[in-house]
């Protein structure tokens, strides 16, 4: 095995990037990316029926979106069925694989009479070590040569060694009766052509490691490790599913969660790191390892997804966060923001990421930078508006005119206004956030007046003050 880690994702597309497949890309990105190793992407279309270019272009986007960048071609499995399929002629060649003829009907046969005296209903092929003189014309299909005793020990770096009694294993087929090769053949060739040295998946998928091994062993090639991690509950206990809500890594970006908080939020989702939970992604490749991934399934929990996108914006480049927030708004199908609402997002957003937890949260603290006048107040600010003479929006005008466009200045200057009016600042301010914002929540005064500018400030107050 070559000493350069790589690790793969293998999703079937015949649906959107599950969150549960997410997190296996991630796993396995991470496990790469901290090691200098590779990142592969294969495509397991070989069922026809229920693959479709959608359900892949779906996979990509959900993937680009959570900055999982991989390397090479994507490769699909369909494309290598020749290769698949040569292998197994290869294990037919040397006698570790046979042909069976026997009928669905035989078989069926078989198992009703194991179950009637009480046997094993594992099917035993009579074609195992038949002289080939005996072939007939028939269709058949190849299957391997299972090991008959003793036992196969899955060497797995979550669940520990799991060992599987070789008589509960039957002679898998490789090739069906159409030539065309199975799901578990191609599997463990492309693994094995593709390079990859560790296999980190599901653990629904744990059963197969040990019918994978024996493909391994019959080629002479090098077992890959193995780390098959829980599945994702719901809040619940039980298999995530669409009753708990969204399922697919693009939905998560519709409702507007940051990349960098899903991918930390999914990281600490059956892994961890001490008591770690809020980290970049450089922390995260320097300290995932398989030693920390947990045996029991992972609860989803949105309360602490958001806890951590919140930490996420809070932390992010303002450019950065404003190209993402237009990213959103296309996936979400909402109206993009012109280029004049588009600066002004970034001029704000200074006050505006504190304590947004997702991307709506922060749009509805920028409504006040991202509107133009005449301002419609809502309810809630046409009675802060109501309750305040218009006579004290006008006064204060030229109060705010002569200040210089500097915080402290603008504070010194409302506050001394509110105190020759003898009226506390906070009576003052409700209206001052109505002529502003059209709100009655809004972020602080001082940083309204600072984004919008003098100009802008005073033809609100202006038009309020009417």
């Amino acid at each position: 095995m070559s000493d350069q880690v790589v690790t793969r994702f293998a999703p079937s597309p015949t649906g959107f990037l599950h969150i549960g497949g997410a997190r296996t890309a991630l796993f396995n990105w991470l496990f790469a990316r901290g090691r200098g190793g590779k990142f592969l992407l294969r495509i397991e279309d070989t069922d026809r029926e229920r693959s479709t270019p959608e359900a892949t272009a779906a996979i990509l986007q959900g993937m680009k979106w959570l900055g999982l960048d991989h390397d090479g071609d994507v490769i699909s499995q369909f494309e290598g069925a020749a290769r698949h399929a040569e292998v197994a002629h290869q294990l037919l060649a040397e006698g570790k694989a046979y042909k069976c003829f026997s009928t669905q009907e035989e078989i069926a046969a078989f198992r009703e009479q194991a179950r009637a005296e009480g046997k094993s209903t594992l099917f035993r092929s009579p074609w195992r070590d038949a002289d080939p003189a005996s072939h007939t014309d028939e269709p058949f299909v190849v299957r391997i040569k299972a090991p008959q005793d003793g036992a196969t020990v899955i060497r797995d770096q979550v669940q520990g060694d799991v060992t599987i009694r070789n008589d509960q294993l039957d002679d898998m087929i490789l090739l069906r009766s159409d030539g065309t090769p199975v799901y578990m053949l191609a599997v463990v060739v492309d693994d094995h052509d593709m390079g990859v040295t560790h296999v980190i998946r599901g653990d629904d998928h744990l059963n197969n490691a040990a019918r994978q091994m024996m493909i391994y062993e019959a080629m002479g090639w090098d077992v890959p490790v193995w780390a098959h991690i829980p599945l994702i509950h719901g809040p619940d206990g039980k298999k995530l599913s669409k009753r708990h809500g969204a399922l697919g890594a693009q939905e998560y970006q519709a409702m507007g969660y940051p990349a960098a908080g899903m991918r930390n939020y999914l990281a600490r989702l059956g892994w961890s790191h001490g008591d770690d939970e809020f980290f970049t992604d450089d922390q995260a490749k320097e300290w995932f390892d398989l030693d920390g991934i947990g045996k029991s399934p992972a609860r989803f929990d949105l309360k602490k997804l958001e806890n951590l996108c919140g930490q996420h914006i809070a932390v992010s480049d303002d450019a950065a966060l404003r190209r993402e927030i237009e990213a959103y708004l296309a996936a979400a199908g909402l109206p993009t923001l012109s280029q004049t609402q588009s600066s002004d997002l970034e001029r704000a957003m200074y006050c505006l990421k504190d304590r947004a937890r997702t991307f709506p949260e922060l749009l509805e603290k920028a409504h006040f930078a991202l509107i133009s006048r005449p301002i419609e107040p809502d309810e809630k600010a046409a009675k802060a508006l109501q309750n305040v003479s218009d006579g004290i929006l006008r006064e204060l005008t030229p109060h705010v005119q002569n200040a210089s466009w500097l915080r402290n200045e603008l504070e010194e200057a409302l506050n001394a206004f509110a105190e020759a009016k003898d009226i506390k600042f906070g009576k003052l301010a409700g209206p001052l956030r109505a002529a502003l914002a059209g709100r009655a929540v809004t972020p602080s005064v001082f940083d309204m007046m600072l984004v919008l500018g003098r100009e802008e400030t005073l033809a609100r107050l202006s038009d309020a003050a009417k």
